[in-house]
């Protein structure tokens, strides 16, 4: 895979960056109280803050692979970087709130995706920095920009109040359900 290649995956997922960025920030302009408010739960706002980041990064990926002559290892680079800066500025953050009690670190076990996602992009960006021939790398780039959008995603749907879908709410709601058959 070449940069060339790559093109109209970039020029998609810039397309579909700003989309999403901009829905976030009208699903929490609908209800900024939730997320913003003096009654909102700081998870939300980290929630909102980590969302915003994982778009952030495909949209800016995307973007600066498709500026003639720049690398896009570089622009990587320096977005994985940042991304890890967030993360732990993120969890400096809550650790009061934390250590209060008023939230646990479960609440937080998001970040743990996305810090995964910086590290590898960080270490495909300086693969890509040595080699800009490097397929590898910029597929691996490539797939960061899609798991960065499932992430953000995720976390929108956190934020409006969606349901929590796991194996263990779908094997208890499985069961649930043919219990109630069996009452039937």
């Amino acid at each position: 895979m070449t940069l060339a290649a790559a093109h109209d995956f970039f020029v998609a997922s810039a397309s579909v960056a700003g989309a999403l960025i901009g829905l976030l920030f009208v699903a929490i302009s609908v209800a900024p109280e939730r997320v913003l408010g003096p009654e909102a739960s700081e998870v939300h706002g980290v929630r909102a803050a980590a969302t915003l980041t994982a778009f952030s990064n495909a949209l800016t990926v995307s973007l600066l692979s498709l500026v003639p002559g720049f690398h896009v290892g570089g622009s990587a680079t320096a977005l994985a970087i940042v991304g890890l800066l967030f993360i732990a500025r993120t969890l400096l953050g809550v650790t009061p709130a934390w250590r209060a009690g008023h939230f646990k670190l479960r609440d937080l076990s998001f970040l743990v995706g996305q810090f995964v996602v910086f590290v590898v992009q960080l270490i495909a960006a300086i693969e890509l920095d040595g080699n800009e021939a490097s397929e590898g790398g910029l597929q691996t780039i490539c797939v960061l920009v899609v798991v960065c959008f499932l992430i953000g995603i995720e976390r929108a749907w956190e934020l409006v109040g969606g349901p929590h879908f796991s194996v263990g709410n779908f094997i208890t709601w499985r069961r649930q359900e043919h219990d109630n058959e069996d009452d039937r």
